[in-house]
């Protein structure tokens, strides 16, 4: 008995002293931090991070290869702790929120019928998936599956809904969705993305020159979300109030709506009344706005292309000042769109919003005079944007139209009233041109107290680029058009002042480039009209005389009839740090495809300042708005079906011929009651790229 026990005890001595030995030779030392890192982390170990675990992470976190806020799921209390232990400060970090681009759900039609494993990945594998659409949601729910945090689920329709309280932003979803529907950005990810033909775009967004997401923020209206309808459209345009007063709305041209009910859904209606009701409201508005990278960037003109530009630079967290010439922000905005239509105290609103966010401005400056590329650089700016606007008028071709006494351009005469100058004219007021300006100017004259009002086109009402609603306000307010009619010459008195216009009367003949019937003068048709002004609305273009300066920094940069050569995606001028964008970038356009350059402007700054990939691998994939042309092919619906036909809300407006709306300038278009509102929204078909609600 003594003898197993004396065994045991040797064979256990020996153990210990080799284990001794062994524990020195081969000794590992940890690092204590690691634990209490780890301590700090959120224990899920759900790889969000890009590490194998939370014990993988905090090593990495102590030995610098990560950085204190590495852990999504902790989100800033986990990067405020584990910073504490290293003995750093954490900066702070955009949060990751996930997204699902695809609402098809069970609306998408089946190809075939699918009776595999109810996994997506598994499902894709056999030609894409059943549904028809071939870049729609599966439906199996791979994605909610893979969400540890219960942040994901599938709705009613069929489609994934995200819980953005619970969400992390872990990209686990991402990772399981083989169609790429669920995507985890940043606000910033989501600022420089553009509309691509690869995305699930309605053909309303397609159309919108500023992409915006049309049918969420609808939806959200639909819902009683006014606030969350407003932050969806500052996603993409920072001036909701203004340009929905004044935006044409082109989206509403290809609003599937109208293919099967009697008009399109009226969407800019329900921009302009979440927008007002926000700030009616008083709604707390948090815009996020990214760590701070750095660089400075100026912009060169205050106009509603600069004012995005700066709004969207600065919510990717670089440095902005707006240089301006004018005494207030907002360019032909301000100073071109009368009173009645934009109330300055609105537009106001809109471009606070966007100064709040840390944007400088310097006014009462002008580029090329009081400072120049040359003192911005030298001021340590990185980057520029001449956002200029297009100032100067386009020639009626008419004889001595810069001399006869009476004869103004719109710009001066609109300017005149933005400005609060006198403007004084006569009994009998002419304008030439088909366009919004020139509504604009024959309605001023009608609050200026003219008497006879007339608009002078070349062609006929049809063809008017104008507004619609804006030429049938003009007619409302008593102003007489005079259709296919070329004026030659001016009539003047011995002291030169205007007592009327000679024009000759045209008919139509072939179409030209604009595939509209050329307006052809007959001869010997000569009229004269007695006017006492004449104002010229037949366009305008940039004044870049300035890069005609030899031996200067903007002399480098190529122009093309007055405006700057850019590239179309980049916005990028040919000096690499300096872009354009809005009128300046040519040719004067909507005042909403400003806005959309104005951020395409900014994402080609962005690029540029952080040394990433500038233009698109592939430019086939770029859905051209900015021309509101090149739909995603097979989106465009010659019919559509089960649609119940629903009459469109009206424009609620002051009553035609009252006083305050003839003689004042209040404003005209009201803003819609709640409760047609939310009758509008529920007219809207929430269409996705093919799928759109039959039942509506």
């Amino acid at each position: 008995m003594l003898e197993p026990l004396l065994l045991m005890l040797a064979l256990g001595a020996v153990s210990g002293t080799i284990l001794g030995i062994a524990s020195k030779v081969f000794y590992v030392w940890e690092d204590p931090r690691i634990a209490e890192v780890e301590d700090c982390l959120a224990g899920a170990n759900c790889g969000a991070c890009g590490y194998t675990g939370c014990s993988a992470c905090a090593a990495a976190i102590v030995e610098g290869r990560a950085p204190a806020s590495a852990c999504i799921v902790g989100g800033a209390t986990s990067a405020t702790k584990a910073a504490a232990v290293m003995g750093m400060e954490v900066g702070a970090a955009e949060p990751l929120i996930s997204e699902n681009t695809c609402t098809g759900g069970f609306r998408a039609p089946e190809k075939y019928y699918y009776m595999g494993v109810n996994d997506c990945r598994a499902a894709y594998m056999l030609y894409a998936g059943a549904k028809d659409c071939g870049v729609g949601c599966l439906g199996f729910g791979s994605c909610v599956k893979a969400c540890l945090f219960d942040a994901l689920k599938l709705g009613p329709e069929g489609f994934p809904v995200v819980d953005i309280e619970k969400c992390v932003g872990c990209g686990a979803c991402e990772n399981a969705c083989p169609k790429g529907i669920m995507q985890v950005r940043t606000p910033s990810e989501r600022i420089l993305h553009v509309n691509l033909n690869t995305d699930r775009l309605a053909p309303c967004r397609q159309t919108c020159p500023a992409e915006i997401n049309i049918p969420k923020y609808i939806n959200h209206i639909k819902n009683g979300e006014y606030d969350k309808a407003y932050l969806t459209i500052m996603e993409r345009n920072p001036m909701p109030l203004s340009i929905g007063r004044v935006c044409p709305h082109p989206c509403e041209d290809a609003c599937r709506r109208a293919t099967g009910d009697d008009a399109p859904v009226s969407i800019n209606q329900l921009k302009r009344f979440c927008s007002d009701w926000v700030f009616d409201n008083n709604m707390p508005i948090d815009l996020s706005v990214a760590p701070d990278t750095g660089y400075r960037v100026a912009i060169v003109g205050g106009g509603p292309s600069g004012l995005s530009a700066a709004y969207f630079l600065r919510r990717l967290g670089h440095q902005v000042k707006i240089f301006e010439w004018m005494p207030e922000l907002g360019g032909m905005i301000y100073y071109g769109i009368p009173e009645y239509r934009l109330p300055k105290a609105i537009l106001g609103k809109d471009v606070q919003r966007i100064l709040d966010l840390g944007v400088e401005v310097k006014t009462g400056v002008k580029f090329g005079v009081d400072f120049n590329l040359e003192s911005l650089v030298g001021g340590g700016y990185d980057a520029v944007v001449m956002s200029i606007g297009a100032w100067n008028h386009a020639s009626a071709r008419i004889p001595d139209e810069d001399k006869v006494k009476g004869v103004i351009p719109a710009t001066i005469y609109l300017r005149r009233q933005g400005l609060g100058q006198d403007n004084p004219i006569g009994k009998r007021v002419g304008v030439i041109g088909g366009g919004n300006v020139a509504m604009d100017a024959l309605r001023t004259s009608v609050r200026l107290g003219a008497e006879k009002v007339y608009c002078l086109y070349r062609r006929e009402i049809k063809d008017m680029p104008a507004n619609h609603v804006e030429i049938e306000a003009c007619q409302h307010e008593g102003i007489e058009f005079i259709t296919l009619c070329s004026p030659t010459k001016f009539v003047t008195d011995d002291e030169g002042n205007l007592t009327g216009i000679e024009y000759l009367k045209n008919e139509l003949g072939e179409p030209d480039a604009s595939g509209r019937q050329k307006p052809v003068p007959i001869e010997g048709s000569e009229t004269v009209l007695e006017l006492d002004n004449f104002v010229i609305a037949i366009g305008q273009k940039t004044d870049s005389a300035f890069a005609d300066e030899e031996g200067t920094a903007v002399s480098r940069i190529d122009t093309f009839k007055g405006a700057l050569v850019v590239n179309a995606d980049t916005m990028q001028t040919t000096v690499p740090y300096v872009f354009s964008s809005g009128d300046s970038a040519g040719p004067p356009g909507l005042l909403v495809g400003a806005v959309g350059a104005g951020r395409r402007a900014a994402r080609g700054i962005h690029k540029y300042l952080m040394r990433e990939e500038m233009v698109f691998p592939d430019a086939r994939l770029r859905v051209d708005s900015r021309r509101m042309t090149g739909h995603i092919p097979g989106t465009i619906f010659e019919s559509v079906e089960g649609i119940q036909k629903k009459g469109r809300i009206g424009q609620p407006e002051l009553e035609p011929g009252s006083y305050e709306r003839q003689h004042t300038v209040a404003e005209v278009d009201l803003t819609v009651t709640e409760e047609d509102a939310l009758k509008e929204a529920n007219r809207c078909m929430r269409c996705c790229l093919t799928c759109y609600n039959s039942d509506t």
